[in-house]
């Protein structure tokens, strides 16, 4: 049923959530969402908090460093 819905299972005990079945696909496509939400609310944190560079300043100095 999981591959033919493509969503969840959702099992209840005593009319409460108690388990969640769902397909390999399924579950990996929730977990590389819940990875990218992750890395953007980091990143709006450190803009947030002003830990940016500016990109072509940026570009400088590793063309400078790396002398390319």
């Amino acid at each position: 049923m999981c591959h033919e819905i493509g969503e969840p299972i959702f099992i209840t005990k005593n009319g409460y959530g108690d388990m969640v079945i769902m397909s390999v696909e399924r579950y990996q496509k929730i977990a590389y969402l819940g990875d990218v939400y992750s890395r953007l609310e980091a990143a709006e944190l450190q803009v947030a908090e002003g830990k940016t560079k500016d990109a072509m300043q940026s570009l400088k100095s590793i063309r400078g460093k790396y002398n390319v």
